[in-house]
C-alpha cells in the first residue's frame, strides 16, 4: 500500500490459472506513471494477502469470505478430469462423476472445488498442491479433477483432460479490502469491467443515476426559446394597436381610398330593389 509521501503504485495478486496479461497491458496504457506489480499467490493465501494490505487487489477463486473483502465475480470455469492419454476416459468427449467411481481421484490440499460427495476412491495421502497431483497422475497413481485453467497450466504431453458434466464449478473474482477502495482500485475495476477511458471510474455506467436525456432537454429549451421569441415579436407587431398595426392599417386605407358608402357596393347593394324594366 502507499503512504501519503510515497509515489503511487499498485500491487495485484493473482492465483494459479488466472492470466491477468490483458488487464495489466491496459493499465500501463492508461496509467503509465503508476507501476503495477504482479504477485503470484496460492488460492488459499490470496484472501490473507488482501486483508494484510500486501496487495491492493487480487484475482481469487470462489468461494470468498466477504466479511471484510469486496468482490466482483468475473467468470466460472468448466471442471475437467486430468488423465493419462491411454486412460479409458480419453476415448470419450465428457464424463460424469459416476464414471470415475473405480478410479483413485486425487484431492490436493489447494483444491477449491466444493463437493457434496467426492467422486472415485480416495488416495492414501493428499498431495500438497495441484502441481504435485499432476505428477502423480502422470505416474499412473490416479486421476485429478480441477478447473480447466489449471489443467492447461500444468499441461503435459502424456496427459489429457475431459469435462466432468456434473461436477461443481470454480469461479474467479476480482477482490480487494472493503476499506481499501482507493482511486487506483477503482481504476483497475473499470479496466476489468471494460469501461472506456472516458467513462466514470467511480462506478459503472449502468449504476449512474437515471435522468432526462440531455439532447431532449436541450431540444425543449430551444423550442421554448423559439416560442417565447415568436410571442415577443408578435406582441410588438399586434399587441393592442401597436405602431406596426397602425402603419399597416394606414397603408391599407391609402391604397383603397375612402371606405365605400353603405349600399354602393358589397353584399348590401343587393337590397336596392328590382331593376327597372326597360321601356
Amino acid at each position: 500500500m502507499t503512504g501519503p509521501d510515497t509515489s503511487p503504485s499498485f500491487r495485484l495478486a493473482y492465483v494459479p490459472g488466472v492470466t491477468p496479461t490483458k488487464w495489466v497491458r491496459i493499465w500501463h496504457e492508461r496509467l503509465p506513471d503508476v507501476p503495477l506489480t504482479l504477485v503470484a499467490v496460492s488460492a488459499a493465501e490470496a484472501p490473507g494477502m488482501l486483508r494484510s494490505g500486501d496487495a491492493d487487489a487480487g484475482f481469487v477463486r470462489s468461494p470468498i469470505d466477504r466479511t471484510d473483502l469486496s468482490a466482483i465475480p468475473l467468470y466460472t470455469e468448466t471442471t475437467v478430469v486430468v488423465v493419462p492419454k491411454d486412460h479409458a476416459v480419453a476415448a470419450v468427449d465428457e464424463v460424469t462423476a459416476e464414471d470415475l467411481a473405480d478410479d483413485i481421484v486425487l484431492h490436493p490440499l489447494d483444491d477449491t472445488l466444493e463437493w457434496e460427495r467426492r467422486p472415485g476412491l480416495p488416495a492414501i495421502e493428499r498431495p500438497a498442491s495441484t502441481a504435485d497431483a499432476v505428477e502423480l497422475v502422470a505416474a499412473g497413481v490416479g486421476v485429478l479433477v480441477v478447473p480447466q485453467s489449471l489443467a492447461r497450466l500444468h499441461h503435459r504431453k502424456d496427459l489429457t483432460y475431459r469435462p466432468v458434466s456434473d461436477a461443481p464449478v470454480s469461479g474467479v473474482a476480482l477482490s480487494w479490502p472493503e476499506d481499501g477502495t482507493t482511486d487506483l482500485v477503482e481504476q483497475f475495476i473499470g479496466i476489468v469491467r471494460g469501461r472506456t477511458v472516458n467513462s466514470s471510474r467511480g462506478r459503472p455506467a449502468q449504476d449512474q443515476p437515471k435522468g432526462k436525456r440531455p439532447e431532449a432537454g436541450e431540444a425543449r429549451r430551444k423550442a421554448t426559446g423559439a416560442k417565447t421569441s415568436g410571442g415577443s415579436a408578435s406582441g410588438k407587431s399586434s399587441g393592442g394597436k401597436s405602431s406596426g398595426g397602425r402603419t399597416a392599417d394606414k397603408a391599407a386605407g391609402n391604397a383603397a381610398g375612402k371606405r365605400p358608402r353603405s349600399g354602393s357596393a358589397g353584399p348590401k347593394g343587393g337590397k336596392r330593389g328590382k331593376p327597372r324594366r326597360s321601356s
